[in-house]
């Protein structure tokens, strides 16, 4: 459980889509009973978001695999902001969404269930190899076929019958962990596609791409740390303009699909990088054991307002203070180390970290300040509360951008000011 993981990060976002769609699945018996609360909005919020996350990192669409371009990444991240939106702001986009997101679903299961079947190099030669290449051609027909039929019942109200609906959702969720279980069996039979997250495919794409015309359609450098950072930005820059509405109360706000978002974009950076409110650690199965846990706590936050919102506020809360201190405490620490192995000579560090380490230091501060405000509820009123947000969000877009460029100037060797 402690060694290293060789989940490819595809079959770590199928997994994220079989969490979703499994727990969705199951909490609608009990909506449809009346048991339970529902917030739509949320939960098509929380899918758009998780599609933009694969838009932006491998250039994979609910209508099959594009060369990730600039403008594929852009079309992301503003299929980002109209989920973060939703989630935060229910009832005003509540038909649009639900008309988008079956529109997605219905003619993406479409396309991509008659590309497996035309293709010569899917369902075609798959289906001749007896073994994991046979099940993964199961496996992607029956993802494709209920993907097609939820994007039926989405779009159409009429067909609901609810406990069908229910349980059609949850054998969804299922197929998409078979569908990950056989793709991780075909990497380890035939070799993995590890995402390349090196400084150096960077410095390759950028001079591939830089006689081109159209900076758009240029390959995107975009490694996986960088994208989520993205996310991060732009979910802290949309809460905090939207918290001053909100503050005045011109508009409705979602607690539970905030913090359903946060805590899945963390077991996001769990289950692809090994990367944790308290530092970085091995991308292990323990760990993306863990990230599941917080994916599931996530998509129930978003799917029924009120369950959980006390308890993942205070999960959220001492996670982002000890996070902060945990900063804090790392940088004493290597500070005093410094000194006592080069007593007395100074130490030059060049420009590009001076500006990383205090832009570390800013997020990480006002973090910690975000993080009180969440374990104490009104110790800070909410226009300070934006400002903190509005805040965050540039620093982090800032910190994307000076740890792009200090990796260029990694496998470069340069070392001049930037």
């Amino acid at each position: 459980m402690k060694e290293e993981s060789d989940l490819s990060l595809e079959v770590a976002v199928l997994i994220l889509f079989g969490v979703f769609w499994l727990l969705f699945g199951l909490m609608l018996f009990k909506i449809y009973t009346g048991d339970l609360p529902y917030n739509p909005d949320s939960a098509y919020g929380l899918f758009l978001v998780i599609v933009s996350f694969q838009m932006i990192t491998m250039g994979k669409t609910p209508f099959g695999d594009l060369r990730r371009s600039w403008a594929l990444v852009f079309i992301g991240m503003g299929t980002a902001v109209l989920g973060i939106t939703t989630s935060f702001i229910p009832g005003y986009f509540t038909n649009f969404i639900r008309i988008l997101v079956g529109i997605v679903l219905f003619a993406g299961g479409l396309i991509l269930f008659l590309q497996l079947c035309i293709s010569e190099k899917k369902a075609r030669i798959w289906i001749k190899i007896p073994g994991i290449l046979r099940q993964l051609t199961v496996a992607c027909a029956l993802v494709y076929a209920l993907t097609i039929i939820s994007g039926l019942i989405t779009l159409s109200p009429s067909l609901r019958a609810d406990p069908l609906t229910a349980l059609i959702l949850s054998l969804y969720g299922i197929s998409f962990f078979y569908l990950s279980w056989c793709i991780w069996k075909v990497f380890r039979t035939y070799g993995p596609e590890k995402p390349d997250d090196s400084a150096s495919t960077i410095q390759r794409a950028d001079r591939a791409d830089s006689q081109r015309r159209f900076i758009l359609f240029q390959e995107a450098s975009l490694p996986l740390s960088l994208a989520i950072l993205i996310l991060l930005g732009i979910l802290n820059t949309l809460l905090g303009l939207l918290l001053f509405p909100v503050g005045l109360g011109m508009l409705p706000f979602s607690p539970d699909g905030q913090l359903g978002l946060l805590l899945t974009i963390m077991a996001i950076q769990m289950m692809t990088m090994g990367d944790t409110p308290l530092g970085q650690y091995t991308r292990s199965w323990f760990m993306i054991t863990i990230g599941i846990g917080f994916a599931s706590l996530g998509v129930v936050s978003c799917v029924v307002p009120g369950l959980l919102t006390g308890m993942i506020q205070i999960l959220l809360g001492l996670l982002t203070v000890l996070g902060g201190a945990v900063f804090f405490i790392r940088r004493l620490l290597a500070r005093k180390h410094e000194i006592k192995t080069s007593p007395g000579i100074p130490i030059v560090v060049p420009p590009i970290i001076r500006k990383l380490a205090g832009t570390q230091l800013a997020m990480n501060s006002l973090a910690i300040v975000f993080g009180l405000s969440m374990l104490l509820p009104g110790l800070l009123a909410l226009p300070v509360v934006a400002c903190i947000l509005l805040i965050m969000g540039p620093l982090i877009f800032l910190l994307a951008s000076l740890m792009r460029k200090a990796a260029i100037m990694e496998a470069t060797g340069e070392q001049r000011a930037i």
